[in-house]
């Protein structure tokens, strides 16, 4: 099932994660063809979005690595996979990126996410 931008929208209000609104933290994707810096507009426990005009397809699994700054010095490396995407359109009223569901992050390095959450929220 693919999933566009008016699920997305709907998804925002079934969040079960405390997440941060509105930061932008560099992140590497890498797919083992290539390699995409793209940033971070919110994240949690359970994924993130990143905000890009290219946005990959939902299904698609890729590494990522994600660097937290202070004060929790962190940097996040797992598997994610691409749930809903939202593409370019000039028109459009919400910025264009993909949702990102982590499919392997470790306990520890989660339970860091929230508190680093917690401590800029």
């Amino acid at each position: 099932m693919t999933t566009k931008a008016t699920s997305s929208e709907n998804g925002a209000n079934k969040r079960r994660n405390l997440r941060t609104p509105l930061m932008v933290l560099k992140v590497r994707l890498d797919d083992g063809r290539k390699t995409f810096f793209g940033y971070a507009q919110n994240i949690s426990r359970g994924g993130m979005f990143i905000a890009t005009v290219s946005p990959r397809e939902p299904g698609e699994v890729f590494s990522v690595e994600l660097p937290l700054p202070l004060p929790q010095p962190l940097t996040v490396q797992c598997h994610c996979e691409v749930v809903w995407m939202r593409p370019y359109s000039r028109k459009g009223s919400y910025e264009p990126g993909m949702g990102l569901k982590f499919t392997d992050l470790a306990e520890d390095v989660a339970e860091a996410i929230d508190d680093w959450v917690r401590s800029v929220g």
